[in-house]
């Protein structure tokens, strides 16, 4: 017997939670960030900076994350055009994120909970990597430093703090607090009438951050100048976290496997279809032992289709003996 039709209940689909570091440093704390001269200066700088790893010159330099200011009126950065002075990069940023997150160009973003809560017309946006975060940031793995002239605050979700989960549109959120491992300080680490730190979004791979809270505790302001030069509060957000020098952060991904079970009962796959083992002069088993007590020694398994194409091969560690008295079972694990 050469090949053998596998049945339904030879095929299992299982998915697994997988956890695992985010940033391409293979560590899970980001303590290094250096941004590119070339990137800032161009037009996308004029919207968001990119943070790397390393050097942006070197070859191993990847992209983790951008940072880009928001403002719902236009301030804090320049007009496209003079003529239109309120139509500029903040207001198209925010723009952006009301139609991604709330879903609904009339509605506006607020930071808070319960009975402190802010509207929020402005925000700094912390935007992963799409290849950093694969599926979904993983809740309790955020703790983010922001250092200013007035001192730090270590920034978490509050993910261990809350029993349902909550959405904005279609979106998970959570509140961005002061805390670590996704548990805020006593008291709720919000900021009295400037609402929580931001909000925390896990499958977008994005942290809104609240410039009314980081103000008044690290001293870190946003600019709402009309007119200001582009890419200033981007830079002013940078170096509060480069000061901070923590940015520690996991990712998280479903992956989807398909177990083939191959069985070999023991009547089935005795007999090697190898050339050497016969007689190319008379036909006959050139090894008379085999001849009642045959034996074969399994290294691969094929998978074929109906239309006898090989799809896949799996390779065993070890060849694995076969005869009469010997049942065999080889699972094979294909990973999506």
């Amino acid at each position: 017997m050469s090949f053998k039709r596998l049945d339904a209940d030879d095929f299992v689909v299982s998915s697994d939670s997988i956890t695992s570091t985010l940033w391409s440093t293979d560590s899970p704390t980001l303590t290094e960030f250096y941004t590119s001269s070339v990137q800032q200066v161009g037009t996308s700088g004029d919207f968001y900076l990119s943070v790397y790893q390393t050097s942006s010159i070197e070859t191993t330099a990847n992209v983790q994350f951008d940072i880009a200011y928001a403002d719902t009126g236009g301030s804090g950065s320049t007009a496209y055009n003079n003529a239109v002075p309120a139509n500029t990069p903040s207001k198209s940023t925010y723009g952006q994120y009301r139609a991604l997150i709330l879903e609904d160009e009339n509605a506006s973003f607020s930071f808070g909970s319960d009975t402190n809560v802010i509207s929020g017309s402005n925000f700094w946006v912390l935007s992963v990597e799409r290849a950093r975060y694969k599926e979904s940031l993983f809740p309790g793995s955020l703790n983010l430093t922001i250092s200013g002239s007035n001192g730090i605050v270590k920034l978490t979700d509050n993910s261990n703090n809350i029993s349902v989960n909550t959405f904005i549109g279609s979106s998970r959120v959570f509140q961005l607090v002061s805390g670590s491992n996704g548990s805020s300080v006593v008291g709720g680490g919000m900021v009295a009438n400037s609402g929580s730190y931001g909000l925390v979004f896990p499958e977008l791979g994005t942290i809104l951050l609240n410039p009314d809270a980081i103000a008044a505790t690290t001293g870190v302001e946003a600019s709402r100048a009309v007119g200001l030069a582009n890419g200033t509060n981007n830079s002013t957000l940078y170096n509060a976290i480069l000061g901070g020098g923590n940015f520690r952060l996991n990712s998280q991904e479903t992956i989807t496997s398909d177990y083939i079970f191959l069985r070999a009962r023991n009547s089935e796959f005795n007999y090697t279809e190898n050339p050497t083992f016969i007689s190319g002069s008379n036909g006959e088993i050139i090894y008379t032992d085999f001849i009642n007590n045959p034996q074969t020694y399994i290294t691969t398994a094929g998978m074929y289709n109906d239309s006898n194409e090989l799809l896949a091969v799996a390779k065993l560690s070890r060849p694995l003996v076969k005869d009469f008295t010997k049942e065999a079972l080889v699972r094979v694990k294909l990973d999506f």
